[in-house]
Formats: C-alpha cells, structure tokens, sequence
C-alpha cells in the first residue's frame, strides 16, 4: 500500500500543474498497476476540503461532488470508507466543514453515542451534541 499527501492528491483533482499532475498520475497507475492499495487519509481529505474552500473559493457543492468521486472510484483506499461517506453525506447537506463531519462519523464508527461541540454549525448533526453555555 502506498499513500498520498495532500499536496499529491490536489494536482490530481485540479490538473493546475501539468508535470506535477503527470506525476501524481503516474503514481496512482503505476501502484494500481501493480495490486497496491492507495490510501487517502482522513487528515488529507479534511485538508483537501480546506484548500479547496479556502484557497481556491469553489462552491460547497462543487468540492463535495469532488470528494465523492475519490470515494467512489475503485483506485483509492480509505482508514474508513463508511465514516467518510457519512461525513460526505453531512458536508453536502450541512453547513460545517468536511473535517467536522468526518470527527463526528469517526467517533461513531469508534463506538462514541455523541461527539460534544461548541460549534453551532453542528447543531442539527446526528452525531453532535452542542453544549449550551
């Protein structure tokens, strides 16, 4: 198994370096090539998410559409594929970020009934308690 790095799976998703997006590219057929998982873990998906939003301003929609694409292609592994999905679900439909879903779908693949939050945007998250001050 091999993983990528942040940095790696944006040029595959944007193509806005066109070696360094040949590159990554040649990394992921060459380990499908060859049987090798490619794992994306949780922290470079929160940080994709991010970059996109924050660096390249697209549209919630547009990001979610991308990072549904990753999990839903057969190159690509993940540390658990039912708690991103879940958190995709939620990112999609709600208003906090790809990273705060994914902390709440992880905790409860880990067996947590609830995750505490301060943050309001996690208010109406089934795996979410906002605590009130």
């Amino acid at each position: 198994m091999i993983a990528l790095d942040t940095n790696v799976l944006l040029r595959l998703l944007l193509n806005d370096d066109l070696q360094q997006a040949r590159q990554a590219q040649a990394i992921v057929d060459r380990a499908v090539g060859l049987g090798e998982a490619v794992l994306l873990p949780d922290v470079v998906l929160c940080e994709v998410e991010w970059v996109l939003s924050s660096a390249y301003n697209l549209p919630r929609a547009r990001i979610a559409r991308a990072l549904r694409r990753l999990l839903e292609g057969t190159e690509f592994t993940f540390v658990n594929r039912a708690a991103v999905n879940a958190a995709l679900d939620s990112y999609a439909h709600g208003k906090a970020e790809f990273s705060d879903y994914l902390i709440g779908a992880t905790a409860k693949a880990a067996g947590a009934t609830t995750t505490f939050t301060f943050d309001r945007d996690l208010r109406r998250g089934e795996d979410f308690t906002l605590v009130q001050g």
